[in-house]
């Protein structure tokens, strides 16, 4: 399954988001519309955002300011690296390796 071509705001936000040292200024708005794009975002009753990225689920507390903390960063970094998303944003080669999906769940990419 290929992956959905990122506009420029995209990539910015993926390079924000491995971004080292890590940027304190992630605007939630740019990575909410990034997660629409690239993955199914799904905004349940509490006010919590619902992701499934490639082969994760996460659960996400809209932050109380516009940016996101270091924790939401490094949890988007394992997303979207086990989604097969560079640094730069770019698409990651797909291979046929089966990998550890951690979260104890062994299988193709």
């Amino acid at each position: 399954m290929s992956k959905p071509e990122l506009t420029s705001r995209h990539r910015d936000t993926v390079e924000e988001i491995f971004r080292h040292p890590t940027s304190h200024n992630i605007e939630w708005r740019h990575v909410i519309t990034l997660l629409e794009h690239v993955g199914e975002v799904t905004e349940e009753h509490n006010g919590k955002v619902k992701v499934t990225l490639g082969p994760e689920t996460e659960v996400f507390h809209r932050p109380r300011d516009k940016d996101i903390d270091v924790q939401m960063v490094v949890d988007l970094r394992r997303m979207l690296t086990n989604a097969g998303y560079n640094p730069d944003g770019s698409p990651a080669i797909e291979d046929e390796e089966t990998r550890d999906h951690g979260d104890g769940r062994w299988g193709a990419p």
